[in-house]
């Protein structure tokens, strides 16, 4: 039992702008932003895959920038804007990120997507006008792990999604809206040294 001088217990109200909406939550200032999002504001999209900030499947936009949700207090984003991979895609449909994902065959088993998603659309916001090179992807996508395409399909739609309004191409027997995503993911905390290969 935790000493109720601790503080442990305590709860405190956090209001933040999720997906453009403004949201108010009362919750223990330490629990992670990743259970906030999925346990009190019922937005499952973020995936928990090591919980210790390695993975980047539960990567989301805090303020503009890609983090990992698992590493920081409910108390941290007090006041944040954050875009979950529900917010990417418009009203009706997929984003065009989404439907190069879907194109390529850069979404398998669908863990890491949500987390490439967000840190791909970080960096195509930098990228604005032009299309990043394979290795500028890579080096953005740097910590986010898949264990099924290899990369190079996430690579190749991420570039794609880049240069959507100019010539591109999809790969041979590639169905433009095959199936629909599943919504299912620089200063998200990573370990130094991890490349996307």
């Amino acid at each position: 039992m935790s000493d109720p001088g601790s503080g442990v217990n305590k709860v405190a109200t956090v209001s933040l702008t999720v997906n453009g909406r403004r949201r108010r939550v009362r919750v223990p200032p330490m629990k992670r932003l990743l259970d906030v999002l999925r346990e009190d504001l019922a937005l499952p999209g973020s995936k928990e895959g090591c919980g210790e900030g390695e993975c980047g499947a539960c990567s989301v936009l805090m303020d503009g920038v890609s983090v990992n949700s698992c590493l920081i207090a409910a108390s941290q984003a007090e006041g944040a804007r954050i875009v979950t991979v529900e917010g990417l895609a418009p009203a009706r449909g997929v984003s065009r990120l989404q439907q190069a994902f879907i194109d390529f065959g850069g979404a398998q088993c669908g863990i890491c997507t949500p987390g490439m998603l967000i840190t791909a659309t970080e960096l195509l916001r930098r990228t604005r006008g032009r299309v990043p090179s394979d290795a500028e992807v890579r080096e953005a996508l740097v910590g986010n792990l898949c264990r099924c395409t290899g990369y190079q399909k996430i690579v190749d739609a991420v570039r794609a999604a880049a240069g959507a309004g100019r010539a591109t191409k999809r790969p041979a027997g590639a169905k433009r809206g095959a199936k629909r995503a599943s919504g299912a993911g620089r200063s998200k905390t990573r370990r130094p040294g991890r490349k996307a290969k």
